[in-house]
């Protein structure tokens, strides 16, 4: 009988550890979230960072990052695509396409590259997310972007009509084109859904586009008119009482007030992501959210990184 007691006891034990570990794992996902204060600093020579928490419409959190690209040491990189694409049946896909690139977080991305800072970039397919064990891309998965994507000068998707891109030069000067294709000679380019802001105003964004229901955290670059300035913008989602997310035209409005010249919107829900490098090596900077639970990176297809210098 005594045997029997102990037994019970420890699958009692058992039963109640698989249930409060996993709770226990989910609560500090919350808690380690970047808190809701406003913050400013600078992290890097030319790289400063603002921390914007909202209240109305609801609550948000803004995160916005300004790069002098004509600070010393600043360079910019995408994601390298494969260096020789091979035709393969990818997860869900009727029929062999060539593969540009291998998933990976943005985290994995700037450690990898040992880069200083780093975003998502391009949307890409094949993607599904039906919870915590079934979802495409794994890091390693192949996986292809949509729109333009140029890393080190070399082209590994096509730009397309109705994706916007933005383009830097060898010299380091950006511009962000409604027509998907950069200039010849192009060093560095991601590609976007829509532009948000062009000379300044807001672009109006149709409210039934698929792109522009319901509230979603958002990644968006932009630049000032001389092409010298790049802003990084982040808005968090899914997250209620913390960061709730933007439809598209409420993100026009709030890029306006920054005072951007052009701007176009990037992949965003579950792969918006904002990494920083650290001397442990990375932290993020924004609360990204997979699954309903923040803090959890996606693996995506591609990336923008910025190298840059420490400050003196």
């Amino acid at each position: 009988m005594a045997k029997v007691l102990v037994l019970k006891r420890a699958l009692l034990a058992i039963a109640i550890t698989l249930v409060v570990m996993p709770l226990l794992l989910v609560a500090r996902q919350y808690l380690i979230r970047p808190s809701r204060t406003a913050q400013e600093q600078q992290l890097f020579k030319g790289i400063v960072y603002r921390r914007d928490a909202r209240s109305l419409p609801r609550p948000l959190m803004l995160h916005i990052v300004t790069i002098d690209l004509t600070a010393p040491g600043i360079r910019v990189l995408v994601t390298p695509g494969l260096p020789a694409p091979e035709m393969k049946t990818l997860s869900g896909m009727p029929r062999p396409i060539p593969v540009e690139l291998q998933a990976r977080t943005t985290s994995e991305f700037l450690s990898e590259f040992k880069l200083q800072l780093a975003i998502n970039a391009n949307f890409h397919y094949p993607s599904r997310d039906r919870g915590p064990w079934d979802y495409y891309p794994h890091t390693g998965d192949m996986i292809n972007v949509v729109g333009q994507a140029i890393s080190n000068g070399i082209e590994y998707s096509p730009g397309e009509s109705g994706w916007p891109v933005l383009c830097f030069s060898a010299d380091k000067r950006a511009q962000i084109l409604e027509t998907g294709k950069c200039p010849s000679g192009t060093d560095q380019a991601v590609a976007g859904s829509a532009i948000l802001v062009a000379h300044g105003q807001p672009v109006s964004v149709a409210k039934d586009s698929a792109d522009n229901k319901g509230l979603y955290p958002r990644t968006v670059v932009a630049v000032d008119q001389s092409g010298q300035k790049l802003w990084l913008i982040i808005v968090d989602g899914r997250q209620p009482y913390y960061s709730e997310g933007v439809t598209l035209a409420e993100l026009s409005k709030i890029l306006r007030e920054l005072g951007v010249y052009t701007a176009v919107n990037l992949d965003g829900g579950g792969s918006t992501a904002l990494v920083v490098a650290n001397g442990k090596g990375s932290s993020l900077l924004n609360s990204p959210v997979r699954n309903r639970i923040p803090m959890r990176e996606r693996p995506i297809a591609n990336q923008l990184g910025i190298y840059a210098q420490p400050m003196d």
